[in-house]
């Protein structure tokens, strides 16, 4: 069984989520490719003891990036937006 921790590796903080945050009480997380949606359900309930209504997933790919006459490319990663119940709140991006 995988670890809690290692299913959620970070939370993201953009203008788009701070938005869903105050609007639909969704929040945004980097999570690990090979997990899926009851795996983050159960690990953000584990971790911030919510109650999760509802998990979204989205693979997104890395972007290509040059150097001169060197071309690379980024990462591919997957990201979650996960609802909570409407009384829920997570404590981490309180004041931001």
């Amino acid at each position: 069984m995988k670890d809690a921790r290692d299913i959620i590796i970070a939370p993201i903080i953009s203008e788009n989520s701070m938005e869903q945050m105050e609007e639909a009480n969704t929040y945004t997380f980097k999570v690990a490719k090979n997990s899926n949606k009851v795996e983050i359900r159960n690990a953000v309930e584990e971790i911030f003891k919510v109650k999760v209504i509802n998990v979204n997933t989205m693979n997104v790919r890395g972007k290509k990036r040059r150097l001169g006459f060197h071309e690379g490319k980024k990462p591919d990663w997957k990201k979650a937006l996960v609802t909570l119940a409407e009384d829920d709140e997570i404590e981490i991006y309180e004041g931001l």
